[in-house]
C-alpha cells in the first residue's frame, strides 16, 4: 500500500520511535516554530492562523509544564518559566502582541538550546554538576 502522504508517515515514524529526550527536543522545536510562524502571521494580520498558532503553542507548554518531575528544584524552576510563560501566551494571544510572542519566542529558543546542550552531556558522560 503506497502512503497518501510520506512526509506525514515520516513524522509519525519520528515521533513512534523516538525516545523522551528526543520527544522534547521535537516539542520544543514546535513551540518555536509556532510562536514564530504566529509572529508571522500578526505581521500579516491573518489574525486566525495566528490564533491557532499560538494556541497550539499553549498547549505545547501546558504539556511540557504537566509532565514535569517538580520534585527536585529545576522541575519547579521550569514549572514557574512555564507558567509564565502560559500567562503571556494568553495575553499575547488577545493582544495579537508581536512583541509579547518575541519575549516568549526568545524563552523557549532558550529552554530548547539548553535542553539539547544538556542532553549531548548527558550522552556523552559529561558531568552536569
Amino acid at each position: 500500500m503506497i502512503a497518501k502522504d510520506p512526509y506525514k508517515n515520516y513524522q509519525q515514524n519520528a515521533i513512534m520511535s523516538a525516545g523522551p529526550e528526543e520527544l522534547t527536543t521535537m516539542l520544543y522545536n514546535r513551540l518555536v516554530k509556532d510562536l514564530k510562524l504566529a509572529q508571522g502571521y500578526i505581521t500579516k494580520k491573518d489574525i486566525q492562523l495566528a490564533h491557532n498558532s499560538i494556541t497550539h503553542a499553549q498547549e505545547i507548554v501546558n504539556h511540557l509544564m504537566n509532565t514535569l518531575d517538580t520534585s527536585m528544584e529545576v522541575g519547579k524552576n521550569l514549572e514557574l518559566m512555564y507558567d509564565y510563560m502560559s500567562r503571556r501566551l494568553v495575553e499575547g494571544n488577545l493582544k495579537k502582541d508581536h512583541e509579547i510572542l518575541q519575549e516568549v519566542t526568545g524563552f523557549a529558543e532558550e529552554l530548547r538550546d539548553t535542553w539539547i546542550q544538556a542532553v549531548k552531556q548527558v550522552k556523552s558522560g559529561i558531568s552536569l554538576g
